[in-house]
């Protein structure tokens, strides 16, 4: 029993995708209302083109917004388990710290927290 148990989850994890999809597409309400098919259904009409881009610093700040974010989902549960699991993880925190400390240096040399 070896690659069996794996093939049936994916072929059940595949089946469960595509009749979720049918199912969502079969009983979802339909709507003919061309104000659905606007950039923002606010009932205000757009002014100005619709496709706008956006600086790149506001992508890099929700990057590091997550990154930083990750960063407490992780120290969270280390912290509960600290005392049972030892020194070990003390030091696989300390190395996970320094790598993210790393990143902040990073962006921060690169100027990517300078809110402009």
């Amino acid at each position: 029993m070896g690659y069996e148990a794996i093939l049936v989850l994916l072929l059940a994890g595949v089946f469960l995708i595509v009749l979720a999809n049918f199912l969502s597409n079969l009983l979802s309400h339909k709507s003919d209302n061309p104000a659905k098919r606007e950039p923002y259904e606010c009932g205000i009409e757009t002014i100005g083109p619709t496709w706008v881009q956006f600086k790149v610093g506001y992508y890099l700040f929700a990057i590091l917004f997550l990154i930083f974010d990750v960063e407490v989902a992780f120290l969270i549960p280390w912290a509960v388990v600290y005392k049972e699991i030892g020194t070990v993880a003390l030091v696989e925190i300390i190395i996970f710290l320094f790598i993210l400390g790393l990143g902040l240096a990073y962006a921060w040399k690169k100027r990517a927290l300078k809110w402009e």
